[in-house]
């Protein structure tokens, strides 16, 4: 079995299912009167979507920016995460004086439907058993999660959106904002991602469900009744997704085949390798703050996400007549989404007649560019927002 560690605590485990329920952060709840419409034909009913928000909303409510996390991310994108203690997850982009300018815009960004930090999901408190949904909670959809959304931005009284942000999963939502709602989006920069996921990735997914599932404390998805968590199946599902997430220069420069922490090899199964040690840490941090069944959860609805699909195949109908503004962003040493895929949504805003930009940024830092600081990226995203902003009639003095 593959060495990684269970959750440091009870304290840190009992943490992360407070967040389930009790969120710290702004929650927003929603009764029997006004239930979700999940593709799968199921109301969820009642649910409630925790969110963080930062910033002042000017006083004609134009200068919101929602901002849609990954797969592992949730709402804390700019402040210190309650369960980690680690800063937030996008500072390279969001905060003041940064392109996501907090003091300037009102940003919001919610944790997805089915997530695990205070959005009802697999983690949360079924009302109608008293007991934790677990695999009884209705699978749900990228369109499911964005609907969720507009139910907050309703709450909110937000009508229209000066701009969506996301990447990976997070631009899957962006792009759904933009073919469901484009009268409710100004703007939309969506950034490593695609209109829908190929087998391969599809695959990649598949292999991490197996681990979870394979693991004997998954306990059939009802492993908190037990107390128990399937944190070695959840760890090797996270150590074989984070190499996807990075390039193979990436992992040369930053590993090569150096030794960790030993000059010889120990002719072993341990962790020899200091690539070996640095997944086998990714995949020990990652089960303290996430719940294994959400994992499976988010990465069907990623699985099942198609735009083409609901418009009879054809992915130029989806923004036909579009008055949204668009930047589509990938990297060269993106694998898991390549720039081909950025392409065809770019092909296919063209033939919709959309304004759209495009930019290939030329890194080696792989799928996870779009988080870490890559000047190239940072820069044409301010760019793209100060354009948006300049048009949307926004100015620097719109707080």
């Amino acid at each position: 079995m593959v060495n990684v560690k269970p959750v440091k605590s009870d304290t840190v485990a009992a943490e992360r299912a407070h967040e389930a329920d009790h969120p710290s952060s702004l929650v927003s709840q929603f009764g029997t009167e006004k239930p979700l419409h999940l593709d799968c034909g199921i109301d969820l009913t009642p649910f409630q979507i925790a969110y963080q928000a930062y910033g002042q909303l000017n006083a004609d409510r134009s200068n919101a920016i929602l901002i849609c996390h990954a797969l592992t991310g949730d709402q804390h994108v700019a402040n210190v995460h309650p369960v980690t203690g680690k800063p937030g997850w996008w500072q390279t982009l969001v905060g003041p004086g940064k392109p996501i300018d907090t003091d300037r815009y009102y940003v919001i960004c919610s944790n997805v439907v089915g997530g695990c930090m205070g959005s009802t999901g697999p983690s949360s408190t079924n009302p109608a058993t008293g007991k934790l949904w677990g695999l009884d909670f209705p699978v749900i959809t990228i369109p499911d999660m964005v609907r969720a959304q507009t139910m907050l931005l309703d709450h909110l009284g937000i009508e229209k959106l000066f701009a969506v942000v996301g990447g990976s999963m997070g631009g899957m939502q962006v792009l759904q904002w933009t073919t469901a709602y484009p009268q409710r989006v100004f703007s939309a920069l969506a950034v490593a991602c695609s209109t829908r996921h190929s087998a391969q990735n599809i695959a990649f997914h598949e292999l991490g469900r197996q681990a979870v599932m394979a693991d004997p404390d998954w306990r059939g998805g009802r492993y908190f009744e037990d107390g128990t968590h399937p944190h070695r199946g959840l760890g090797v599902a996270r150590m074989a997704a984070h190499i996807t997430y990075l390039s193979d220069a990436a992992l040369h420069r930053k590993f090569g085949r150096r030794l960790q922490d030993r000059e010889l090899p120990t002719f072993s199964f341990d962790a020899d390798f200091e690539v070996e040690s640095y997944l086998r840490h990714q995949g020990s941090s990652f089960v303290e703050r996430f719940d294994a069944n959400s994992y499976l959860y988010l990465t069907r609805a990623m699985d099942y996400f198609d735009i083409a699909a609901d418009h009879n195949g054809v992915l130029a109908e989806a923004w036909r007549g579009t008055r949204t503004r668009f930047c589509v962003v990938s990297f060269t040493s993106d694998w898991l989404f390549p720039t081909s895929e950025s392409r065809a949504i770019v092909h296919a805003l063209n033939a919709g007649s959309a304004r759209v930009s495009f930019a290939e940024i030329e890194t080696d830092r792989g799928h996870d560019a779009f988080l870490l600081d890559v000047p190239e990226f940072i820069e044409i995203s301010r760019a793209f927002l100060e354009s948006a902003a300049s048009a949307h009639g926004l100015n620097s003095a719109s707080k």
